[in-house]
């Protein structure tokens, strides 16, 4: 759903709905820097634009130089994805693209997994073409939205779940045994596990690459990893 106009906007940000993106015309200023500033505090994604893309973008042809994406779909809170004993919950590390993430979500539905945590801001939200590409999982798994990945590894971790970054260079993912609370962080498309992300996880685990392509796309990364743990769970 789209909500245009500066007024319109302003209010949309004093409710609490899910907004997914902003689109600001560059160069805000006046009431656009003012939607900026309060699109910032409540770590809601801001993409800058030219003209010429809003009118491209808008419906009602009055957009003022700001345009609003909200969603229907309703996320859980991070805390209604933890607490089994035997437990996985997958993480988002900067994950834009939205068939990336509409396979994560398949992919972790169909492994069991307890939900998925993405940002809110620096990646793809839950839209209408990431329940669609997700062939109907989004209706299935909890999808919370954190104020960021790291913050939502200090509270994992403070539940007693172990943290994995699936990244190169990391320890064989073939060696560990994935029992117990486990989290799996997978990296954007481009970028990967943030350094810092990394830093705060337990393990850097990987996949080991035989051929001569050096990467795996996100979504089949995770998806050999997150059998890992099935398979831990039932072959002792």
């Amino acid at each position: 759903m789209k909500t245009e106009g500066r007024n319109a906007v302003l209010e949309l940000l004093k409710t609490d709905k899910t907004i997914d993106k902003i689109l600001l015309e560059k160069g805000a200023q006046g009431v656009l820097g003012k939607i900026f500033a309060e699109a910032r505090r409540k770590n809601i994604r801001v993409q800058f634009v030219d003209r010429i893309a809003l009118d491209r973008e808008s419906t009602e042809k009055r957009h003022q130089g700001v345009i609003a994406y909200t969603t229907d779909f309703v996320y859980s809170d991070l805390y209604d994805l933890a607490g089994k004993d035997e437990s996985l919950i997958v993480l988002c590390d900067g994950i834009e693209d939205v068939h990336n993430l509409g396979s994560i979500l398949r992919v972790a539905e169909c492994a069991g997994a307890d939900g998925v945590v993405i940002p809110n801001a620096k990646g793809a939200s839950v839209t209408d073409a990431v329940v669609r590409i997700s062939a109907g999982a989004a209706e299935h798994i909890k999808v919370a939205k954190v104020p960021s990945i790291n913050y939502a590894i200090d509270k994992l971790k403070d539940l007693g779940y172990w943290i994995y970054a699936l990244e190169a260079g990391g320890e064989s993912i073939y060696r560990e045994k994935l029992t117990g609370k486990v989290a799996l962080i997978v990296g954007g498309e481009d970028s990967g596990v943030k350094r810092l992300t990394k830093e705060k996880c337990d393990k850097v685990l990987s996949l080991p690459l035989l051929g001569k392509v050096n990467s795996l796309n996100a979504s089949v990364a995770l998806g050999i990893a997150v059998y890992e743990v099935v398979r831990a769970k039932f072959i002792p």
